[in-house]
């Protein structure tokens, strides 16, 4: 997420020694307004990171990027890793940290996902090497396998291939119509796959859509998201913006994911965010309807839709639906451009 992540959320309170107080090494302090950043040695780092979630959600600490937090469990450019040798840092979220790094045996890169050392318990071990277990079995040319997961140096380790940038980057440069359909039906394909197994990604956001060679898609973060979503909140919710009514009160189910998948839809298509409450029209939605067909619109609007009843099924019945919407809404775009191509012409000759 640009910006800065917000870590813990209040109601996760730090976890305390036998003297009560928390276990870590640093502590954050509030002093003034503006606000004046002091870190101070102490026991705790869980107890620093809720204190600057507070301060962030109360606006306290807007605009504060993440790498205010100079601690030393990030690992640094060309620092070894078992065989691996870091080059550089991809991103920070709430939960773990991405690296590109060089496989020194085979020769390649990859990525390095890296969860932060305080929330790395032997319950969230446990619970890891159950999503792993249950995940493993998802192999689709649109979802991101894990090549391996390992405690190296006292780290919890995973590995994935290294893709060329996210969906997250891709939005920042203006898109074509094919390319965003291209994408969403790769983007639905993944999910749709995972729900014939009966597995909710709990998620689904751009930053975890992860883009190859020739705009090929791979979803990423089955299983992972959702224990490092139920570290940092409790419960199996996702990423504020991205997520469903229903899962943010802690209820996820594959209707979750086709609310999160169809808001990913909807911005590649308008170059806007639907937001709270989720009334139509949302932003945007004039430029879509010059764009796609009426039935697309109102397939976008039956994913979106606040009701998890009113939604489709799950990602399997989203997508069969997107297959046969696709070649009517690119005939509807080519003849609108051609009319436009055509009254153009006329007018210059007009104009003549």
């Amino acid at each position: 997420m640009p910006g800065f992540p917000a870590f813990a959320t209040p109601s996760s309170p730090p976890s305390v020694g036998s003297a009560g107080r928390p276990k870590s090494k640093y502590r954050l302090q509030f002093e003034t307004e503006p606000p004046q950043w002091e870190w101070k040695r102490f026991p705790s780092l869980p107890e620093a990171v809720c204190r600057l979630s507070e301060l962030t959600e109360s606006g306290s600490a807007n605009g504060l990027a993440a790498e205010t937090l100079k601690l030393n469990q990030y690992l640094r450019s060309r620092q070894r890793l078992g065989k691996y040798r870091v080059e550089r840092r991809l991103g920070i979220g709430a939960f773990a940290a991405v690296y590109q790094a060089m496989d020194t045996i085979q020769g390649i890169r990859v990525a390095l996902k890296v969860p932060h050392e305080s929330f790395v318990t032997a319950q969230v071990l446990k619970d890891f090497r159950n999503e792993i277990r249950t995940t493993s079995r998802l192999e689709h040319t649109n979802i991101l396998s894990l090549k391996d997961a390992s405690i190296i140096d006292e780290r919890l380790v995973m590995v994935f291939r290294l893709g060329i940038e996210t969906l997250d980057d891709r939005l920042r440069r203006r898109m074509s119509l094919e390319t965003a359909m291209n994408l969403s039906e790769q983007i639905l394909a993944g999910t749709a796959y995972a729900h014939r197994q009966r597995i909710v990604h709990c998620d689904i956001k751009p930053e975890n859509v992860i883009l190859f060679e020739n705009q090929h898609v791979r979803l990423a973060d089955f299983g992972i998201a959702k224990v490092s979503q139920r570290t940092l909140h409790g419960s199996g919710t996702g990423t504020v913006g991205y997520m469903a009514p229903e899962q943010a009160m802690g209820r996820p189910s594959l209707k979750s994911d086709v609310f999160s998948a169809g808001l990913i839809v909807y911005r590649m298509l308008s170059g806007h965010w639907p937001e709270w409450p989720y009334e139509w029209p949302f932003e945007g939605a004039h430029r879509l309807r010059g764009r796609v067909h009426p039935d697309f619109i109102s397939f976008m609007k039956k994913a979106i839709s606040l009701k998890p009843t009113a939604r489709y099924r799950d990602a399997d019945q989203m997508l069969s639906a997107f297959r046969r919407l696709r070649p009517r809404t690119l005939k509807f775009a080519q003849s609108r451009r051609r009319k436009k191509t055509t009254g153009a012409g006329r007018s210059r000759r007009r104009a003549a």
